[in-house]
């Protein structure tokens, strides 16, 4: 027997088949549109998101040479705080799906914070106030589209993160459900019990009746007929928490960082949540039996998204994989830094009005600046999450960092990552750690996979990178990046 993960991402969908020792298979994906409505703005058309699962799934099984009655269960992980809203009888979306990276609400949020709830909002979920996750957009969906309100508070609309959304299109509309990791993300839900808070949806101004249950990330999600004969549904979890499980990082004290259209680090803290003092933020790692377990996040909107725009804003590459050959070809000489506020800054700044700059340009620099600029402010922002997190969290100093996404491909992204910071970087063998976490969810569920120790013991290194960089060197490209990063802060003194 074998299990499908079905990976929906920011900007493809991917579905992977692992057969029954934890081993992918086969591969299929499809990317879809990305819609800019306005400045700041970011949507998905849900319809989109739906044929891209249908059609990686259906894929991924032909090149297995497997069918439905092959496949014991299927894992799902998504991209987290992403919001829609459907028609519970017909399963339509009332409107686009605003993405996580979409900036509309700013001023909702700045609202709340003036009035001087961020800090109760921060004791319950563990996040702060923000147009990043799923509450403010939901009240924005519910304020703006003609009706959608009184039809939430007449029970007929339910509202999802994309996990939910798929699972309630895969079981015909019978399941309206989330899972812990993906509701610790919406401002509406508190960590500490595990159940919706009425306090939160009557702030945000929320309708209860729209939200889907919370189960386990191991829990019983309905079955979908989708692919031929029935499959349960038996793993779910967000994006990060399902590549902490895909890095194993089931011991206190465990980080990994995902550089993907973002990057999100997230250290395991353990049973408890630990409260940041660092404008971190608190989550869910993983669910299982009802018991919870937590961690430091730190989340950085612009990773991989920044080589994205070199490729198609600025049209220097072709290709992804061209950076690494481009950056290689700059002036040693040249100190460029690329500040990539392009939809504000996330963790531990938070700084929603800034915006994507260029420092230390001289008449000499070019592409290939551009390109070693792109690579080095994913470890520059990466080693202001590191110092937040040993700041928050002393147990966790020295601890080494397991990295997965497409940008962790990138050597010299890699190695510089290890410089900056001065720690070690490990590389699975497994890249798809996301969709393996979510594989593994529903496998072990399904009794097919071991426990997380037997997990834990699979887990492979494909290699490590050591810090070479001098100390000096180090701390003065470091200040360097910190001076950049205030110019662009909106809240910065003057």
């Amino acid at each position: 027997m074998a299990v499908i993960a079905i990976d929906q991402g920011t900007t493809s969908t991917r579905a992977i088949v692992f057969d029954g020792k934890m081993r992918p298979l086969a591969t299929a994906q499809q990317e879809f549109r990305q819609i800019y409505p306005a400045s700041g703005h970011v949507e998905h058309d849900p319809e989109d998101i739906w044929t891209s699962v249908l059609g990686t799934v259906k894929g991924a099984l032909s090149q297995a040479g497997l069918s439905a009655s092959d496949i014991a269960a299927i894992g799902i992980t998504n991209q987290r705080e992403t919001t829609l809203i459907w028609d519970r009888t017909t399963g339509k979306p009332i409107h686009n799906a605003i993405v996580w990276q979409d900036r509309r609400t700013e001023s909702i949020c700045a609202g709340l914070r003036e009035a001087g709830h961020e800090k109760a909002v921060a004791e319950k979920t563990g996040l702060v106030l923000d147009p990043y996750f799923s509450a403010t957009k939901i009240a924005w969906l519910l304020d703006h589209v003609a009706g959608a309100r009184d039809a939430a508070e007449a029970g007929q609309l339910a509202f999802g993160t994309v996990d939910s959304f798929l699972i309630y299109r895969l079981t015909a509309g019978r399941v309206h459900a989330t899972d812990a990791t993906n509701a610790a993300r919406t401002l509406l839900f508190d960590i500490r019990s595990g159940q919706w808070d009425a306090e939160l949806a009557d702030l945000f101004r929320v309708p209860l009746a729209i939200l889907p249950d919370v189960k386990d990330c191991t829990g019983s999600f309905g079955t979908t007929a989708a692919f031929g004969r029935a499959i349960p549904i038996r793993g779910v979890a967000g994006d990060q928490q399902a590549a902490t499980v895909g890095q194993a990082c089931f011991s206190p004290g465990m980080m990994k960082s995902t550089y993907g259209t973002g990057c999100f680090a997230l250290l395991n803290t353990g049973e408890g949540p630990v409260a940041s003092r660092n404008r971190l933020l608190t989550t869910i790692a993983y669910q299982i039996g009802g018991k919870r377990t937590y961690a430091l996040e730190g989340a950085i909107f612009v990773a991989g998204a920044a080589v994205q725009w070199l490729r198609d804003g600025l049209k220097l590459i072709a290709e992804s994989s061209q950076t690494d050959a481009l950056a290689a070809q700059s002036d040693p000489g040249e100190q460029v830094y690329l500040v990539p506020a392009f939809v504000g800054l996330g963790a531990p700044y938070w700084d929603a009005q800034a915006r994507g700059a260029m420092f230390g340009l001289t008449r000499n620099s070019g592409a290939a600046e551009f390109a070693r600029a792109a690579l080095e402010a994913v470890g520059y922002q990466t080693r202001g999450l590191i110092e937040a997190m040993h700041a928050d969290w002393p147990a966790a100093a020295n601890t080494v960092l397991r990295v997965d996404g497409g940008m962790a491909a990138s050597n010299a992204a890699m190695q510089f990552l290890s410089d900056i910071p001065n720690a070690p970087v490990d590389r699975p063998k497994v890249m798809e750690t996301t969709a393996l976490g979510a594989a593994y969810l529903a496998g072990l569920a399904s009794g097919l996979y071991p426990d997380f120790d037997g997990f834990a013991a699979t887990w492979q290194r494909d290699r490590r990178f050591e810090p070479g960089m001098d100390d000096a060197t180090r701390e003065r490209k470091w200040q360097g990046w910190r001076d950049a990063v205030s110019r662009t802060l909106t809240h910065r003194s003057r």
